[in-house]
């Protein structure tokens, strides 16, 4: 059975959702390769204590560990929030072949700062925008 765009960042929406639970910023992430998942993760910077445990690094550091090799090629992530400049260094690295992206991130967001990712990796984008946006939405205002 083949799965679409759709249904993979569902699956990094319910990663978000994890993060949320957690009180940290709520970004999920899942990588897929030949419609088998690879990774599934959510940001842990306040449980791990450590500023680099964005979802996009942990499931790239997973996806690596599980592939036995440093270069995501022939996968896919799903990241329901724009990865920042941070992380879209750590995916330009892994020379990731796809990357799809929920909301966007005018403000941290990596294409803000004018960076690209690999050359050879594809991006998507607004795959669930709203449902991505209004977690992130709903998360900062309930902590004001």
């Amino acid at each position: 059975m083949i799965f679409d765009d759709n249904y993979y960042m569902r699956l990094a929406l319910a990663e978000a959702e994890k993060a949320y639970e957690l009180g940290e910023i709520p970004v999920g992430c899942v990588v897929v390769a030949h419609d088998r998942i690879l990774a599934k993760t959510h940001n842990l910077t306040e449980q791990l204590v450590d500023v680099t445990a964005h979802a996009e690094v942990q499931s790239i550091s997973a996806t690596a560990h599980h592939i036995g090799g440093k270069y995501l090629k022939n996968c896919t992530m799903y990241v329901t929030l724009e990865p920042c400049v941070m992380c879209a260094g750590a995916l330009y690295w892994s020379q990731i072949s796809r990357v799809v992206i929920g909301a966007m991130d005018e403000k941290r967001g990596y294409q803000s700062a004018g960076l690209q990712l690999h050359p050879k990796t594809e991006v998507t984008t607004g795959v669930l925008q709203d449902e991505c946006r209004a977690i992130m939405q709903d998360f900062f205002k309930n902590r004001r």
